[in-house]
């Protein structure tokens, strides 16, 4: 996956929405492939060990269309809300994970919290000895000092995630790679098995309503952009038939407690 430039699904984006209707079928096409099928909408590069060729960042004309017809597939398959699906009833955690309330109701929030900080658009740079075996530097850049790109679709494949969540015997908690503060808690209300086989049929670490932590994340209003309440660039919100689905950074929540 590291040798192919791959197209992004959590790239950021601003609502087109009377735009681009006729691609809708498409990009439903695209949108529900597995991750190793987009490889074919991709540009091939050799692989080095560069940030450069860790994020990814497709052709600007690809990613435009993407964006585009993301927004106004999704618009058009659910009501939104800045992004993201208005749910009849809150979602709620079948529990609490060490003190952490887990689920509820979406919490919005706005450009302010990505505001220029100390460094990049965090007050610090990511902890020095993050979990999962990912890489720091990687981690420092998609964290805080970005808002568009993603690590490689199925980055998380070539690190410990998966054995640690099937080891956990339990929910395990992700947290800030900035902060230290618990982001998302899975899986909640699913087997690991289906919270790891969406992960990977999609790219990324695949987080539900009922699996975030909402004291401490955050929906922008109007592009879906997934952060931190403390300025870290997690992922996006992109739904789908189930609801919120929010495609997550493994390099921005693998950090430890604080």
């Amino acid at each position: 996956l590291r040798d192919t430039h791959r197209l992004s699904l959590c790239s950021n984006h601003k609502p087109q929405i009377d735009k681009m209707k006729i691609q809708i079928p498409f990009i439903l096409l695209v949108s529900l492939m597995p991750s190793s099928m987009v490889q074919a909408f991709s540009v091939n590069s050799n692989s080095n060990n560069n940030i450069s060729n860790e994020v990814n960042t497709g052709s600007d004309n690809r990613r435009s269309f993407l964006q585009k017809s993301i927004t106004t597939a999704v618009s058009t398959a659910a009501v939104l809300t800045g992004g993201v699906v208005n749910n009849p009833m809150p979602a709620l955690a079948s529990e609490d994970t060490s003190g952490i309330t887990i689920g509820g109701k979406l919490r919005m929030g706005d450009e302010s919290i990505m505001a220029p900080k100390n460094h990049g658009t965090s007050e610090v740079p990511v902890q020095e000895s993050l979990r999962y075996g990912v890489s720091n530097k990687l981690a420092d850049k998609i964290s805080n000092y970005n808002r568009r790109f993603a690590e490689f679709g199925g980055y998380f494949a070539g690190t410990t995630f998966e054995d640690e969540v099937r080891s956990a015997n339990g929910p395990i908690t992700f947290y800030d790679s900035n902060s230290g503060k618990p982001l998302f808690v899975a899986p909640i209300n699913r087997s690991v098995d289906e919270f790891i086989e969406e992960s990977k049929y999609h790219g990324w670490p695949s987080f539900r309503d009922q699996e975030v932590v909402w004291d401490n994340v955050r929906v922008l209003r109007n592009s879906g952009e997934t952060v931190s309440v403390d300025g870290t660039h997690l992922g996006h919100n992109i739904p789908d038939k189930r609801g919120n689905r929010y495609c997550i950074n493994l390099v921005s929540v693998a950090g430890n407690p604080i």
